[in-house]
């Protein structure tokens, strides 16, 4: 079975956005937003990847990538 990775850090180089201001766009912490960026997460709830894709003006497959083994 493959995994899900997280591709936020290639979209936020791409929007030109640093952390601390997407986050404040976001409304989460930076801790909890680079936790995101490095694919340190197993889980990630819609309302926050909602907000990540309006703030970065996206769609959520640019951000989210299925991976095989």
């Amino acid at each position: 079975m493959g995994n899900i990775v997280l591709r936020l850090d290639r979209m936020m180089v791409e929007r030109k956005m640093p952390l601390g201001e997407l986050a404040e766009k976001v409304g989460i912490s930076n801790v909890n937003l680079s936790k995101i960026k490095n694919n340190k997460v197993t889980a990630i709830r819609f309302s926050t990847l909602a907000a990540i894709c309006e703030a970065l003006n996206c769609q959520p497959g640019d951000i989210l990538e299925y991976v095989e083994e």
